[in-house]
Parts: C-alpha cells; structure tokens; sequence
C-alpha cells in the first residue's frame, strides 16, 4: 500500500502548553481516518499541520511528490460578494476535465447538497448553506488526500447521510475530525486518538476503537498500579535515615528515580464535566397544544398542530434545515408568538433552553461576572454551590473564569451555555442543536445525564447516534406544517421510512452481477459512457419532479393526496440518492 504521507516526532505547543509532543504515525493511499480527542487537545492544529496552514514547532510532515491535498475547515470563509457558482469554482484548476465537464460536475455537486440558486451571493446565506458550498468547492479541487474539520456541523441529516455515503465510496484518501460517531463507524478504517499528548491509532472503525481503547486503559491501569505499589514500598527505604540506607546498591536508588519518572508518564486522568444537577419537582401536567398555526408570508411551520406532553416524555425533533424546528420550540417557550391556538403550560413546569443562537451574555464580561449576576448560589438539589464551585464541576479552572467571554473558544462556549442552562434546576429540558462544538466524551457524559433526567426533554439534533441513545419518539417535520410523530428512535425511523417506500417501488426483477476479479479500470466503458448520459437525464427529471411535489406542499392549499405525495416524496429522494451516487462514481473515471 503506497503511502501518502508521513508524520514524524510532531509537536506543537501554545505557550506553555503543550498539544501534543513527538507524534509519529503514516497515513496510506485508501485510509480514511478519524482523529478523536477531547476539544483543545490538538485534533484541528493536527489537521491544520498537516495540511500546511499551521507550523509545527518541530517534526516533519512529508507528503508525497505532487500529492494534492485539500482541507475543508471547521469555518470556512468567503467573500461575501461572490456569487454560489463563483465560491465554487474559485482557485480551482482540473486540467483533467474540459471547462463544460467540470462546471456540470460543480452544479451536479450542488443540487445533490441541495444548492440549487447559482447566482445567489454568499453573503445571504445561512452557515449550513455555506459549508456545503466550502465542501463543493473542496471535493471538486479533485484531492488525493482529503482533510475534513467537522463536516457535519450545522448542516441537517440528509446531507450528513448524503456525505456519508459519498465518502464510503469515494476513493479519496480521508482525515478528518468529527462528533459524529454513526459518521466514524461508517466511514473511517483508522482511528487516530490523542491522549495525553500521545498519539494513539486503531486499525478499524470506531466501534473497534471503543473496544480497543478500554482494553488499552485497563492495562495501563494495571501496569500503573503495580509501579505505585513498588513506589510506595521504595519511598519507605529511601526515606529512612541516610545512615540506615548506607552501602546500598546504587543501582536501588536509580530505579526509584525511573519508577517516579514512571508514575509521572503513566495515565492522568482529565478531568470530565460533571452534570450531577437534579431537575426541579414536575407535576403530572407538563402542556397542551391546541390547534397551533404558524406561517411567515406563503411558508408554512405549523398547520394544525395539537398535542398533550406527558410527564418524563422525551422527543426528538427532526427535518430539513428551514422547515421550522426552532421556531416550533421558540413558540412553546413564547419566545416566538403563533397565529393561533394556544400553549396551555402546567404551574410546575420550569423551562431550560439550551440556543443554537447560544447565550445572550456581554461578551466583555469575565466568565464568573456573567454567572454571579445570574445567582450567587447554585443548588444542585443535593447541596449547595458558589458560581465559582460550579463553573469549576464544567472544567472552567480558577484562571478559566477570569477570561473575557469573547475570548473562549466553542467548546468553551458551549459548557458554559450548558453550566447556565442547568444551573436553574430546569425540570423541562430544551436542547436546540446542542451536539455542535462538543467533544465526543462530553457528548457521552451528557447522553448519560439525560437518560437519567428525571424531568421532559425535546432535543433538535442532526446527531443520530445521540438521538437513538435518548429519545422515545420522534417529530418529523416535513415542511408545508406537516409532522409525523413517529414512535421509536431515528434509526427506527429510518428503517421504517425505507420499509414503505421499498412497498411503495414497482416490482422489478434483480438480475445477479457478475463478480469481477479485477478493479474497474479507470476509464469509462462504452456502456458506462451510455449509463453516465442516461442518468444525467434521469436526475434531471427526478429533480424536476422534486420540485413540484415541494411546490405543491409549499402552495398552502388543502392536499387531499398527501399522503401518497409524501410516500412519492421520499421514493423520489430516495432514488436520486441512489442514482446520484452512481453517477458521481462513474464521474471519477473520466
């Protein structure tokens, strides 16, 4: 297996702290990698290193001769007077492709990451938009070795699943840094984790890396042990009267020095979050929904919408970017006004919301500033705790607190949303995206909180993974002010969703393949040639026919088919998924 490039004694330091120090590891034509750690360890300075943007302060990083690598950062950034097709295209050169080839492929590339409006600027458009326009730009520069910085990250789960696919069969070498733990299982062959300023790898996807990972904890735990055990003992010799220990070996003395050096090199456990804070009393009334509406100009949010929340329900909230989920829960809290109908809220109910838009603090107050202006005590519903006591249980350390809010990083900003949410003891959770910017334990930490959490909870998450670990039913959202409340978790869903669809195909005779003993050579065929043009037909009209089925849910009159146009609806998506897959594999062979 050829190798791409190679990383050698790598370190990189911010002041006096150290990132990581002496890291060697390669990375071969066909890996696709995840780098884990927890946040500000190092994952995006690695990438950034190795992809050239950053500097290490000493090592190597070789790639090979003329190796094309291109990274898609955690923020991309644009002129905002560009126009789509312009942000797309820009700095690209594909002399592999003719002009009217590579420029089908960037609009092919868009519409399947739902961009459709080339000529829009790119300063009017949401974050989600512009990443998938970063990622077009980065995947049609054509790479051989492509670095991802949190792919996923504010962009809805068809195109995280669109992504997925696309990468599992792509035959681009991958390195990338994500939360998304069904994305590292799917996709990666190679986990690369940080710890302790090491370099660990696993050679498989994430599932083996959990297992490897704990088996490589508990021997390090035992190994460790057993030097405090010696240690110990030693310390009693070496601390008796110099007299008493006179004529001794030298060679003892040395080898409690190397035992101490031992101990100190062993593991160090970091500290975690810890979200030890009980939810407040709940009564057996939580809320009613009585036949909500909510429309701005000709989009509908919400139709008719009617529900009664029960006590400990938890209710996961799914559907594309801008059909309306957070202003659904904006409108439960009043935040948001609706046209009509009425929230009726139990007495008991205490509401705590975690925003997207995150936290409206003076972003020139200090951390412990902020939260003392909040409460100068915290109860936790066991004891009681000062703001500083408890911002330190969210790993903001005594210095931590001192910084200015406009100076913390996202993870940082994130555990501090977190800290103010549950510092109130809410007993009726509601978490808007709160997966982005949070490190995978800390993802794990609080999937373990609110299993537990003795209150409600309604979560909006693109994270499958930790939907499926919380939720007891689901609220599709599917636009025009339509919602499914589908009893199960997101994977349920979605073996349902395929199931009906799957009734729904017409029947056809599935003729076996012939089993190839050789790779596809790298050129077309002559019939793959024909296979290419006919489906660049049939997406068109797929695409089309998307269209006008949106059209008719977006029109705002009363559908008496809508059920079968939804069921065609998810049939239609499903085949151009299938046959735009196809058709970017045969792309690659040009």
């Amino acid at each position: 297996m050829a190798v791409f490039l190679q990383v050698e004694n790598l370190t990189k330091s911010y002041g006096d702290r150290l990132l990581f120090g002496d890291v060697t590891f390669g990375i071969n034509e066909g890996d696709k990698i995840g780098v884990v750690a927890k946040n500000g360890t190092g994952k995006s300075t690695l990438l950034s290193i190795i992809a050239g943007v950053e500097a290490a302060d000493s090592g190597t990083v070789t790639p090979r001769t003329d190796l094309r690598i291109a990274i898609l950062p955690q923020k991309p950034e644009f002129d905002p007077d560009l126009t789509v097709a312009q942000a797309a295209l820009a700095g690209h050169q594909a002399s592999h492709l003719d002009e009217w080839t590579y420029e089908d492929s960037m609009q092919r590339l868009l519409t399947q990451l739902h961009i459709t409006d080339l000529n829009a600027r790119v300063g009017t458009l949401s974050g989600g938009q512009r990443k998938r326009i970063a990622l077009a730009r980065t995947i049609l520069s054509d790479p051989q070795l492509l670095i991802l910085d949190e792919p996923t990250n504010h962009l809805d789960i068809d195109i995280i699943e669109w992504i997925e696919n696309y990468l599992k069969r792509s035959r681009m070498t991958l390195l990338m840094v994500t939360h998304d733990r069904y994305f590292l299982d799917r996709v990666c062959n190679r986990i690369i984790e940080i710890d302790n300023r090491c370099i660990y790898t696993y050679d498989g996807n994430y599932d083996y890396y959990l297992r490897r990972r704990a088996e490589r904890i508990d021997a390090m735990t035992a190994e460790l042990a057993k030097v405090k055990n010696t240690l110990r003992r030693e310390q009693e010799w070496m601390s008796r009267q110099p007299q008493a220990r006179a004529g001794k070996a030298k060679y003892r003395i040395d080898a409690f020095y190397k035992l101490q050096e031992q101990q100190r090199n062993g593991i160090r456990p970091e500290k975690e979050v810890n979200l030890d804070v009980s939810a407040s009393y709940i009564g057996s009334k939580i809320f009613e929904a009585r036949h909500i509406a909510k429309r701005y100009g000709d989009k509908v949010i919400l139709r008719d919408f009617s529900y009664t929340f029960a006590r400990y329900e938890k209710v996961g909230i799914i559907g594309a970017n801008g059909v309306g989920k957070s202003t659904f829960i904006k409108m439960l809290q009043g935040i948001e006004p609706c046209d009509n109908g009425s929230w009726d809220i139990g007495t008991t109910v205490r509401f705590g919301y975690y925003s997207q838009d995150g936290i409206a603090f003076d972003s020139n107050k200090r951390v412990i500033d902020a939260v003392t202006e909040i409460a100068e005590e915290v109860d936790t519903g066991d004891f009681r705790l000062s703001p500083m006591q408890f911002l330190n249980r969210f790993l903001f350390s005594a210095a931590d607190q001192q910084k200015y809010i406009h100076t913390l990083s996202g993870g940082e900003m994130c555990r501090l949303h977190l800290a103010v949410t549950l510092m109130q003891r809410p007993n009726f959770l509601i978490l808007d995206e709160p997966t982005n910017d949070l490190d995978i334990i800390t993802l794990g930490i609080l999937e373990e909180y609110l299993e537990e959490f003795k209150g409600c909870l309604i979560v909006v998450s693109h994270d499958r993974f930790f939907l499926d670990n919380i939720v007891d039913h689901l609220f599709v959202m599917q636009g025009d002010g339509n919602i499914i409340d589908f009893p199960g978790t997101y994977s349920e869903y979605v073996a349902a969703r395929d199931a009906a669809a799957a009734e729904q195909a017409p029947a056809k005779v599935d003729k076996p393949r012939p089993t190839r003993a050789v790779e596809r050579p790298r050129k077309m065929s002559f019939k793959e040639r024909r296979e290419f043009e006919e489906l660049s037909a049939e997406i068109d009209a797929l695409n089309d026919e998307r269209a006008q089925i949106e059209s008719r849910f977006n029109s705002g009159e009363v559908l008496d088919d809508v059920a079968a146009l939804s069921i065609r609806y998810d049939q239609v998506k499903n085949l151009l998924d299938e046959k735009e897959l196809r058709w970017l594999e045969l792309s690659e062979l040009q």
